[in-house]
């Protein structure tokens, strides 16, 4: 996913400098990551000890008005809430993408969009026929290890890779935006039961206003948050994960600077103002809280899975679904990406970047086998929070993006070594 790095003002004209300050920490993708790892571990460390009561009564604890359908419990305001912030951004980005970044050209985006595709159909593949023989109630998790999670898969890079070449973090984050745009559409479609039309309808209202508001270049929370917060409402309250309300939100903000919707963000050689549009800009500041907050929290209430000590980790690894989630993500993500890059560039006109070797390809498609933030969400969707499968899942979950990610790590450690050795600058 994009990184917008905080544009650097003058100190006079930027007073808040601790905020400032924490923007660009957590605009860092170790940052991101080592909050993600800090708040799973918590959370695993809390379940499997004394405190596993006090953390299952504050996640299990619940409030909202029930007459919105909005009585949820802490762990759900944290799937269904938080998480649409992190979408919000997602959707943003995606949108950043599509008009101005690397997917606007399709003849340069072919290859990993591809290679996006084969990592979301080879892991869903190989966790069916894993579960084959379990019935249609485990075979609902098929989606499971098709996500990638960004955020560790680039803290990984970020810390084991500095001599890496450029282009395999820009393959990997142009992986991801398709990844995400196919998670989200496979949440729309295959995790929704019922759809409640009237509020569906209804929620095309604040949607509208919203997108007036950002095209005419609106900022002001007290009246966008609102908007978003009201379309969010209608939407979880037609049945449609209420995560798909962030990116509907993201989608509608502009990319390009108008002259009405743009922000300054420094002045160019010749004194002249340069604009940002309102997509990066909105992104820039709502990442720090996607980040800093909402995916940590969620990671923190979905994570704290009550292993039972060794008898327990093998009862979990013995179910065919933490099995089919663990080889998907391990197996499935790497073959995937690696075969359905390879096979396409067997074509005329369509290669990887030539200063990345296969070797390089192949350690990025075990990193992209990190499936976490989106896996467990997936998870929960399909066998229920707090259902034992739901265990088996975050075990699963876990397992195999800790293997997935310790071999991406040896693979692309020992390249990052040969390109320090090169001489291969710093990116």
């Amino acid at each position: 996913m994009t990184h917008h790095q905080p544009h650097q003002l003058p100190a006079d004209q930027a007073p808040h400098s601790i905020w400032r300050g924490i923007h660009q920490s957590l605009a860092k993708d170790t940052v991101g990551g080592a909050l993600l790892l800090g708040a799973t571990v918590l959370a695993l460390i809390l379940a499997n000890t004394g405190a596993a009561g006090w953390y299952s009564s504050v996640r299990d604890f619940t409030f909202g008005p029930e007459s919105l359908h909005l009585n949820l419990s802490v762990g759900a305001w944290a799937a269904d809430g938080l998480l649409a912030i992190f979408f919000f951004v997602v959707g943003l980005e995606l949108k950043e993408e599509f008009v101005a970044g690397k997917l606007r050209n399709v003849r340069t985006a072919i290859v990993p969009i591809a290679a996006a595709a084969g990592g979301v159909a080879v892991p869903a593949l190989i966790y069916v026929i894993v579960n084959l023989r379990s019935g249609p109630d485990a075979l609902g998790g098929w989606a499971i290890p098709a996500a990638t999670d960004i955020a560790f898969a680039v803290a990984v890079i970020a810390v084991v890779g500095r001599h890496l070449p450029p282009a395999l973090r820009t393959f990997l984050l142009t992986l991801a935006v398709v990844d995400d745009l196919l998670a989200i559409t496979i949440i729309a479609i295959f995790y929704t039961d019922d759809i409640a039309f009237l509020p569906l309808a209804a929620a095309l209202l604040p949607l509208a206003l919203f997108a007036f508001a950002v095209q005419r270049g609106v900022r002001a929370w007290w009246i966008l948050i609102p908007l978003g917060v009201v379309t969010w409402a209608l939407v979880h309250a037609s049945g449609i994960h209420a995560t798909v309300a962030g990116v509907l939100l993201g989608f509608m903000v502009p990319v390009i600077a108008t002259r009405r919707a743009r922000v300054e963000t420094g002045v160019d050689d010749a004194g002249a103002p340069i604009y940002d549009g309102l997509a990066a800009h909105f992104a820039d500041r709502w990442s720090v809280i996607s980040t800093g907050v909402a995916v940590p929290l969620f990671a923190f209430f979905s994570a704290g899975v009550t292993v039972g000590g060794l008898a327990g980790l093998t009862d979990s690894l013995g179910d065919t679904v933490a099995l089919g989630i663990i080889a998907g993500l391990v197996l499935g993500k790497p073959i995937g990406i690696t075969l359905t890059t390879f096979l396409l560039t067997r074509l005329r006109g369509l290669r990887i970047d030539p200063s990345l070797k296969w070797v390089d390809m192949v350690g990025m498609s075990f990193v992209a086998g990190i499936g976490f933030t989106v896996s467990l969400l997936v998870g929960e969707l399909s066998f229920g929070a707090g259902s034992e499968s739901d265990d088996h899942v975050k075990v699963g979950v876990l397992a195999g993006s800790l293997i997935a990610a310790a071999i991406g790590a040896v693979i692309l450690s020992i390249r990052n070594r040969h390109y320090g050795a090169l001489g291969r600058p710093i990116s």
